[in-house]
C-alpha cells in the first residue's frame, strides 16, 4: 500500500525550526518501519517543503507556503491506500484522516496496525 504520513508539522512549534525538522524527523521514524514491511510510506512535507522553497517562500506560513503546503498532501491523498496517523495533535493532519475517511481509505493510528506485506506467491 501507500501509506501517507500524517502527523504535526506546526502543531505546538511556534514555527522554530528545529521543533519543526523534528516533526518531520517522527514522519519519518514511522515511514521507515512501513517500508521494511513492504510498504511505500509517503509524507506531503517531503513532496512539499522543496517546492516551498523553490517557489519562493521566505517563512512559514506566508502566501506561497500556504499555496503548496496543505493543497499538495491534498492531491497526494489521492494516490494513497491508507493514513497513518502519528503524534499530537494537529489540525492538518486530522484534516487529511478526515478526508481519506470519507474517501473509504484505511486509517491506521499506530505503526503496529500496519500489516506486513504477503510475499508475492507465484502459482
Amino acid at each position: 500500500m501507500m501509506i501517507l504520513v500524517a502527523g504535526p508539522y506546526r502543531s505546538g512549534t511556534g514555527d522554530d525550526p528545529a521543533k519543526l525538522a523534528a516533526n518531520v524527523a517522527a514522519m519519518h521514524e514511522a515511514a521507515l518501519p512501513l517500508f521494511r514491511a513492504g510498504h511505500v510510506p509517503v509524507t506531503g512535507e517531503d513532496l512539499a517543503l522543496p517546492l516551498v522553497a523553490l517557489a519562493g517562500s521566505t517563512r512559514v506560513g506566508d502566501e506561497v507556503f500556504d499555496e503548496i503546503f496543505h493543497p499538495i498532501a491534498e492531491r497526494l491523498l489521492e494516490y494513497c491506500d491508507a493514513v497513518l496517523r502519528i503524534g499530537g495533535p494537529s489540525a492538518g493532519a486530522d484534516e487529511m484522516v478526515a478526508k481519506a475517511s470519507a474517501a473509504g481509505k484505511i486509517i491506521y493510528r499506530s505503526v503496529a496496525e500496519v500489516p506486513p506485506v504477503q510475499p508475492f506467491s507465484a502459482a
